[in-house]
């Protein structure tokens, strides 16, 4: 019987029933002892485990031991009590050989001392420690319970986008209740800790007084001998019990205000105190200025400089031999090659193969594992080294808050965040090159001169200005990199002048917006199902995932973006998608649907405030041998020649028109104008073309070109 029980099961309820023990029964001198000495080591357990917890929750158990740990002091002092008062007329070792070796050996029979070393340790537990770890693991709580509701939709997010698995997400969603649990849980049981220091005093001051009484009143002991020995047991009785819980209340302290790190606490504390050789010749300095000032302590403060600088000394050298680290901006220590830094071309830390790069520290050879796989940022941006303070926040780059700028104007346009840009310098690029990538691969560069402007001529510029002849990266018009003090000059000529955040601002702004479709990923898509489910969750609970996939929304969402549409009206296009697709999985013909659904906005986006709608239409032979040939009637599709003179006088068309203002719309029956809208914007993407059924009744059309008229 004996083998099928599991006896460390059976710990808890035995711990328990003992501290209960020494509240009820009697207990001789040598078990108080072992009891004592019991709960002094728990305490120094209970510090060691929380130094070396790395995040609050690998110790999730410690509200639970605040309390046991408590309620065994509270019994430990009702058990001494008993015997302080009932054997304290025998001698000074009668409640046990603990008691009387703190009241003896630490503060060495002095009563006034004992007293008052006694209230000082209560005050720190109780007003200091205490107090501010029950705060902290309050306003924790508090925040972790503030951010449960966002913490849960990233988990759904990132379970839609299929970045994680159910078991994943299960796992996280428990981590974040037992966040919330287990602070709220130190908020209460530090409430314990406080009552226990004060019910420290009361404890002291009835010891002392019953003491008194017993000793004079029972046992016929002089007033001056009772005092003495009933208060020299009280207070070695006070701070055996004290000590332990200032040590678990530091404990619970370094718990609450960890901060989670893949370091222990010792770790963290060394690496982040003593790890810059700047910060320690700093304090050196400090300390010998302080020692040489007549009469201060010399020895003192001169041997803490010289520690503080031996120190700085072997840190700056170990750092040096690994290669690990060089001095940044402001001293601060950083990687070789991070961004922000600028490394000429023989400096420290330069890329093997450079001039001047030291040679590369050896290092032990580590197994190859996932960190090694580096993902591709959605949109880049390498700079030279002369482009660096566009982009470094120590020197107040311009470029920064344009591109913040860039983000949330697009956001605002077309409906949806697009990712952030990841810039990094590049030292194989020119000087003064910057180049722009998607998905790791370049979709636009250029040059920029920090503290000149481009003076573009956008065609009706009149005169020449000295400078650097470039071309405009964006639109690529003529253009010249001119002095500041041939700005104004410049403008007066007609020029367009901008500074150099401009330009990669705009040419960054221009890749974002005519690659926005591809920008629209999966987990973009979720995150704005996530934001617009706040505005009407019911509407997301009935169609998404449950009638349409989140792959579809995506696609349909690209097409619209693809053919310069915004998607702010989520709310049309889901309700659209959620009537048709139970008939088609179509994404053209979604997306058509959605279209006709969106006719209004599309018009008023082509023509706003327009009542007659300039428009190009299709000759009715060639639309009915483009009908023909979209429906698969046609032998052989679109002829070769056909298409080559559509594609031709599409773009004349389109340039006379532009050439009156007019914005180049062809309009097309429904069935033709996906396909069309395809193969004519590859090379002439100024061209739109809407269907019939998406021009709304309250308007009417002029036509003001035909393609396929002889």
């Amino acid at each position: 019987m004996w083998r099928n029980i599991n006896l460390t099961r059976l710990a808890g309820p035995a711990l328990v029933l003992m501290v209960l023990g020494m509240m009820i029964l009697p207990l001789p001198p040598f078990a108080l002892d072992m009891f004592f000495t019991f709960n002094i080591a728990m305490s120094v357990v209970v510090l060691m485990v929380g130094l070396y917890t790395r995040e609050p929750l690998e110790f999730s158990a410690f509200p639970t031991v605040l309390l046991f740990t408590t309620l065994l002091r509270l019994s430990l002092n009702v058990a001494s009590t008993k015997l302080v008062l009932t054997q304290g007329h025998t001698g000074e070792g009668a409640a046990g050989q603990v008691i009387d070796a703190f009241g003896h050996v630490l503060i060495g029979g002095n009563l006034t001392v004992g007293i008052v070393s006694f209230v000082i340790l209560t005050i720190i537990n109780f007003v200091v420690v205490t107090k501010g770890a029950g705060r902290i693991a309050e306003v924790s709580a508090r925040f972790t319970l503030d951010a449960m509701p966002g913490k849960q939709m990233a988990i759904d997010a990132d379970l839609n986008a299929g970045l994680i698995g159910e078991e994943d997400a299960r796992r996280r969603r428990s981590i974040i209740a037992q966040e919330a649990d287990f602070f709220g849980s130190m908020d209460g049981a530090s409430k314990f800790v406080r009552g226990d220091a004060v019910a420290g005093i009361l404890v002291m001051v009835i010891n002392i007084v019953g003491g008194l009484i017993v000793g004079m009143v029972q046992h016929d002991m002089a007033f001056a001998d009772a005092g003495r020995t009933y208060t020299l047991l009280t207070i070695g009785d006070g701070l055996v019990a004290q000590i332990p819980s200032l040590i678990i209340s530091v404990a619970a302290g370094i718990v609450v205000s960890r901060v989670g790190t893949d370091e222990d606490l010792s770790s963290q504390l060394l690496g982040q105190l003593y790890g810059r050789p700047q910060v320690m010749y700093i304090t050196a300095g400090v300390m010998a200025l302080l020692g040489v000032i007549p009469g201060m302590p010399h020895v003192a403060f001169l041997s803490m400089a010289a520690m503080a600088g031996g120190l700085a000394y072997n840190t700056a050298q170990r750092l040096e031999r690994q290669g690990l680290a060089v001095a940044g901006p402001g001293g601060a220590v950083v990687p070789p090659g991070q961004p922000g830094v600028p490394q000429q071309p023989g400096a420290p830390g330069a890329p093997p193969g450079q001039p001047g790069a030291a040679a590369p520290a050896e290092q032990p050879l580590q197994e190859v594992s996932w960190n090694d796989v580096q993902p591709v940022d959605p949109i880049g941006l390498e700079v030279g080294y002369r482009l660096i303070p566009l982009v470094d926040r120590n020197q107040d780059g311009e470029l920064l808050r344009r591109i913040r700028g860039i983000r949330k104007k697009i956001a605002q346009d077309l409906g949806f965040l697009v990712p952030a840009v990841h810039i990094r310098d590049n030292l194989e690029l020119k000087p003064n090159q910057y180049r722009i990538q998607l998905k790791g691969v370049d979709v636009g560069a250029g040059e920029a001169y920090v503290g000149q402007w481009l003076a573009i001529n956008p065609g009706n510029a009149a005169g020449q200005l000295s400078g650097t002849p470039t071309k405009d990266p964006t639109f690529g018009l003529p253009a010249v990199w001119i002095d500041a003090s041939l700005r104004d000059p410049a403008q007066s000529m007609g020029y367009t002048v901008v500074d150099a955040s401009t330009v990669v601002g705009t040419h960054i702004s221009n890749v974002l917006q005519s690659h926005a479709a591809e920008l629209l990923g999966r987990e973009e898509v979720q995150a704005l199902i996530d934001h617009f489910a706040r505005e009407a969750p019911k509407l997301i609970e009935d169609l998404v995932p449950k009638i349409i996939p989140v792959g579809i929304v995506q696609k349909v969402l690209q097409n619209l973006l693809e053919e310069g549409m915004h998607i702010r009206d989520l709310r049309t296009i889901l309700e659209t998608l959620g009537e048709h697709v139970g008939r088609t999985q179509d994404v053209d013909d979604l997306t058509a649907a959605v279209r006709v659904a969106l006719g209004r906005a599309i018009i008023h986006q082509l023509f706003p405030g327009e009542q007659e709608l300039p428009v190009i239409t299709l000759e009715p032979q060639l639309e009915n041998i483009l009908v023909a040939a979209a429906s698969g009637k046609s032998q052989g599709g679109l002829e070769p020649g056909l298409a080559e003179r559509l594609l031709k006088q599409a773009s004349t068309v389109t340039e006379e028109l532009e050439a009156q203002g007019f914005n180049p719309v062809l309009i097309t029956p429904g069935q033709l104008r996906p396909m069309l809208s395809r193969f004519l914007r590859r090379s002439i993407p100024n061209l739109r073309v809407i269907a019939h059924n998406e021009i709304p009744d309250t308007k009417s059309i002029r036509i003001v070109g035909v393609l396929g008229a002889a």
